[in-house]
């Protein structure tokens, strides 16, 4: 099986070590055909998420460099918090609406959407580490609030399940299953097993394999999920960013980008022709690191 995208990586937007375009020249580098910007919604730990307006400026950059790019599809994204155990999201909906793919998970260290939240959530899984007798109920309240994300949102891809968070495998992949939404093979966590894999692929739930990569040399790296795949018996009609998997035309159904099919043949960007202030966006700083630049090989 072979990797053509990398859907889940960060830049220095969020707590990643490297810019877009880093990310960018690694994914050229290793042969991929796509590669999503997926940097943490703003709920994360202060030094941690994106706001809203660096989110803005993240979109806008990628749609950049996305249009200068030759052989690799640029996703703008970004991988949103679950906030409560209604299953809320941090990246309000209109930000979402201009994303190329919307990856959502449960992390331990966020700043919850209300005080009973952070009571049924955060404290209840640090309650749990030292009262074992409570582990089952944090469970439930984990899976509750992750399945309430899938079935209230429009999610593509959940990440990381289980990541420091115990949930119900089964419950959560019947919800994937039924709303079309992928549920990630993390090799950079160690949190989706075999077993784990097994037990959600029973359920007909879809997979991507992706790096998480914090910092560019990271791009790419998804030794550790493919081997997991393989273990767990995984066929290539399983796993959407494989070589055949249907990657594109999942997320053209999903995202209504009707032109992705196409997405090979974009023409270079001519700068002198499409400046932002041309597509209704004000001028960022970054683009005189790039306005003078030919396409990207």
């Amino acid at each position: 099986m072979q990797i053509i995208a990398d859907l889940h990586t960060h830049t220095t937007y969020s707590h990643g070590k490297g810019s877009v375009l880093n990310n960018v020249t690694v994914a050229m580098s290793c042969g991929l055909k796509a590669i999503g910007i997926a940097d943490h919604g703003p709920r994360s730990a202060p030094w941690v998420g994106a706001s809203v307006g660096q989110l803005k400026r993240m979109i806008a950059e990628v749609r950049a460099l996305d249009r200068r790019s030759v052989g690799l599809k640029i996703l703008a994204g970004a991988e949103c918090n679950i906030t409560s155990a209604r299953g809320h999201l941090d990246v309000p909906l209109e930000i979402r609406a201009q994303l190329d793919i919307v990856l959502a998970g449960l992390h331990p260290g966020i700043l919850p959407r209300s005080g009973r939240d952070w009571v049924t959530l955060t404290g209840g899984n640090w309650y749990a580490k030292v009262n074992p007798g409570y582990r089952s109920r944090a469970r439930i309240a984990n899976t509750r609030a992750v399945v309430e994300a899938v079935l209230r949102n429009d999610i593509d891809v959940v990440t990381h399940p289980g990541y420091h968070l115990d949930i119900d495998t089964i419950e959560l992949a019947r919800a994937c299953a039924m709303r079309n939404t992928a549920m990630e093979i993390n090799a950079r966590h160690h949190e989706m097993t075999v077993d784990f894999c097994r037990l959600a692929a029973r359920e007909g739930v879809k997979f991507v394999i992706n790096s998480d990569a914090h910092r560019p040399a990271d791009v790419g790296n998804v030794a550790r999920g493919l081997a997991v795949a393989k273990a767990a018996g995984l066929g290539p009609e399983q796993i959407l960013n494989i070589e055949g998997g249907g990657l594109f035309e999942w997320l053209r159904q999903k995202r209504g980008r009707s032109s992705w099919s196409e997405w090979a043949e974009q023409p270079p960007l001519h700068p002198e022709r499409e400046m932002p202030e041309r597509r209704g966006l004000r001028k960022p700083s970054y683009w005189s690191d790039w306005s003078s630049q030919g396409k990207i090989h």
